[in-house]
């Protein structure tokens, strides 16, 4: 084998694998992790949701438009970084955009708000409690990217479950 080939072999080329498997490293503990599995989507969805609840200017902008907006310069992130994950990422995003609309449309903004709120803070409870566990602290307390990395990497957990590559 040749230098460069054993160079790669021992570090990940792609800047999402460098990212995944330093945020891995700070999620080592199972039970860090089975925490992760459902508070990133808890939380991912919470900040859809409170985007949703933005009031828009003019008549032209529906409500969500806020959403739509960040959840597209996400994806463009996303699929920058691997399109497997990218097109998982989108799937994710409007899987978590319907069920908002339709709570938007029974709850209103005011109810919709409170919900969202209570998911993003008891998830972000028991985020900090899993990394209480694990004994690090959460990744984006050193960079802020780790806030986008968190969704694709419990994605990238599924992909690798399925048989996936990304």
């Amino acid at each position: 084998m040749n230098a460069h080939a054993e160079s790669t072999d021992r570090t990940p080329e792609r800047p999402i694998d460098r990212w995944f498997a330093s945020y891995s490293g700070d999620h080592v503990n199972d039970t860090n992790q089975a925490i992760h599995v459902f508070a990133v989507p808890a939380i991912l969805w919470s900040v859809i949701a409170l985007l949703w609840c933005i009031p828009a200017p003019g008549t032209l902008f529906k409500p969500g438009i806020w959403a739509v907006v960040a959840m597209f310069a996400a994806w463009l992130f996303y699929y920058r970084a691997s399109r497997k994950l990218g097109l998982g990422m989108l799937a994710l995003f409007v899987v978590l955009a319907v069920p908002t609309w339709w709570l938007h449309g029974v709850l209103g903004t005011g109810g919709l708000v409170a919900l969202a709120l209570a998911v993003f803070v008891a998830a972000w409870i028991a985020q900090f409690i899993g990394h209480k566990i694990e004994g690090k602290k959460p990744s984006f307390l050193t960079d802020l990217v780790y806030l986008l990395i968190g969704p694709a990497w419990v994605l990238s957990k599924l992909y690798r479950r399925l048989g996936w590559t990304y």
